[in-house]
């Protein structure tokens, strides 16, 4: 591993678990074996580690989401939906770390005073709730989907999905009883009354109304 991506890695570790405040460039360099002179030679202060982080999720999340999507069948715009939710549950699940630091106050806190930090946060969530959005988009031109507003509806989801990786992160609940519920609920809130929402037989993979068999 180049020494830039082991000190992101640590940096990541430790900002999660300890905070942004309260980790030292001390500490990156004991868990790094770099010298404080070389972290200083790739990132010119610890802020600028911490939005180097942010940055690089921002600029996964499009990439992961396409992979992820690729490896999915989906019918309809509504089981886009399905999907989008468990991509970001997915997602919260293999990047806990990032997860955990962007639910900290920490930046926040510097966003009211850095515009680039702002920006990138920003940036993150439009990029997670365009994924709810799209595919609610896709619901409505195929009819599985009611014409609700979609950034609205998209950010309603997005809010309620991930009030439950923070129920899991801060181990007040455990989210995998809920997931069935949490899916049921989305699907709700968006269905088209108007015409059948289809669904996918678990046993046989044939598509049936739902309330059917």
């Amino acid at each position: 591993m180049k020494k830039r991506d082991a000190i992101l890695q640590a940096a990541t570790y430790f900002f999660s678990r300890k905070g942004f405040k309260d980790t030292s460039m001390a500490e990156l360099s004991k868990a790094t074996g770099a010298a404080e002179g070389t972290i200083f030679y790739h990132f010119k202060n610890k802020q600028e580690i911490f939005l180097t982080i942010l940055r690089n999720l921002r600029d996964e999340i499009l990439p992961e989401f396409e992979k992820y999507e690729a490896e999915k069948h989906v019918r309809t715009g509504l089981d886009l939906v399905e999907e989008s939710i468990s991509f970001y549950l997915y997602m919260a699940s293999i990047k806990e770390d990032l997860f955990s630091i962007l639910h900290q106050r920490y930046p926040y806190e510097l966003a009211e005073e850095n515009p680039e930090c702002r920006e990138l946060l920003e940036s993150i969530y439009e990029a997670f709730v365009d994924i709810f959005e799209n595919a609610i988009r896709k619901g409505q031109q195929d009819g599985s989907i009611g014409p609700w507003h979609t950034r609205k509806s998209a950010m309603i989801l997005f809010a309620m999905v991930d009030s439950m990786v923070r129920f899991r992160m801060y181990n007040l609940y455990d989210i995998a009883s809920l997931y069935n519920e949490m899916i049921g609920a989305g699907r709700r809130m968006l269905e088209n009354r108007d015409v059948p929402v289809w669904r996918t037989s678990d046993a046989d993979g044939i598509y049936t109304p739902e309330g059917v068999g």
